[in-house]
């Protein structure tokens, strides 16, 4: 049985059977000379193409476009500026008209600082969730392999082109797009429920996915771990131990300057064991003895503080040495709905 665990645990970190991957939002996803990267999360596959994360990263700003339709720069921009202004977003956002898409065109520093407090100045919503609502970005799965072939398969890398692929030499790897859209986010417990979309079935079900335990468990549970990427670089991956250390109702504000700030709150597990800074989204993970598989329980969702007394204060003074989880229990009915579709 022992052995057994182990296969297990070595699965969960090799490319070809981890369910752990990450989502990237995408600007210009489909013109690789264009393209352009942000917003980089954990995510991980519980089957049927449905993948989990945090949401939290939805609901901050970008700050800025790396392009537009010209549809949403007449009507929802230039309207709102002023002569001097008006000038310096037509110079610096050129038109494409065989796309009607206006792409950004100025590598000076002051010209991006001064879109960017312009866009913030007319209220313009550079949300992440905005941009994926407008279709300025798209969200994709980062899957990524030593071999040239996707999961070892000449078929299935046939499906993919150089708007969904590409080579990465410097890092010994091939990228893989795979395209998702956001189903629902569910704000207060920090968990967004994103699923595969444009992407033919074998390729869904070519990709290593993890069940779901929804028990709330107790903190003397002896087979807890946390799937994250690895330590120094997001392109690993590290599996270690973790212990449910207590449980709170938690509480907590989150700003938002365009929507408004809004609350994140419920039942959280209180994690002690290692976790990186980037771990947002990362599964929690217990170990079934009977069935010999590894079952998510949680999702990281924050990092959380003890306070420390510097020169005689304390405000401020914060180390981070904890997790906040949210269990998975918390939208269980909401995740059946949409697994048993």
């Amino acid at each position: 049985m022992k052995n057994s665990k182990l296969l297990k645990q070595l699965e969960l970190t090799h490319e070809q059977t981890s369910p752990l991957f990450r989502i990237m939002f995408t600007q210009n996803s489909h013109e690789p000379n264009r393209r352009h990267f942000e917003n980089n999360i954990c995510a991980f596959h519980i089957g049927n193409g449905y993948i989990l994360s945090v949401a939290h990263n939805l609901k901050t700003e970008a700050k800025i476009f790396k392009s537009i339709e010209e549809r949403i720069f007449i009507h929802e921009i230039l309207p709102q500026l002023n002569e001097a202004q008006k000038q310096l977003f037509l110079n610096c956002f050129l038109l494409d008209e065989s796309v009607q898409k206006r792409y950004w065109n100025s590598n000076n520093p002051s010209d991006y600082q001064f879109a960017v407090e312009t866009l913030k100045q007319i209220n313009f919503d550079t949300r992440w969730v905005t941009f994926l609502e407008k279709k300025i970005c798209k969200a994709h799965l980062i899957v990524q392999f030593k071999d040239q072939h996707f999961y070892h398969k000449p078929e299935l890398s046939a499906h993919f082109s150089s708007a969904n692929y590409f080579a990465e030499p410097a890092i010994n790897r091939h990228t893989f797009l795979v395209e998702v859209e956001l189903v629902e986010a569910f704000y207060a417990d920090d968990i967004a429920l994103y699923r595969i979309v444009n992407t033919p079935k074998e390729i869904i079900h070519a990709m290593p996915s993890v069940s779901i335990d929804y028990a709330i468990l107790n903190d003397v549970q002896e087979h807890y771990y946390c799937l994250q990427n690895s330590p120094t670089s997001e392109v690993g991956k590290l599996l270690n131990k973790a212990q449910i250390e207590g449980f709170t109702e938690h509480f907590a504000i989150f700003p938002e300057r365009i929507g408004g700030n809004y609350i994140l709150e419920g039942l959280r597990y209180l994690i002690k064991g290692y976790f990186r800074f980037g771990s947002s989204g990362a599964p929690y993970l217990v170990y079934d003895e009977l069935q010999n598989e590894f079952k998510v329980n949680a999702i990281q969702s924050e990092a959380c503080p003890i306070q420390l007394s510097i020169d005689n204060k304390r405000d401020g003074n914060f180390q981070y040495v904890n997790a906040i989880a949210t269990p998975l229990y918390n939208i269980k009915e909401k995740l059946e709905f949409y697994l048993n579709q």
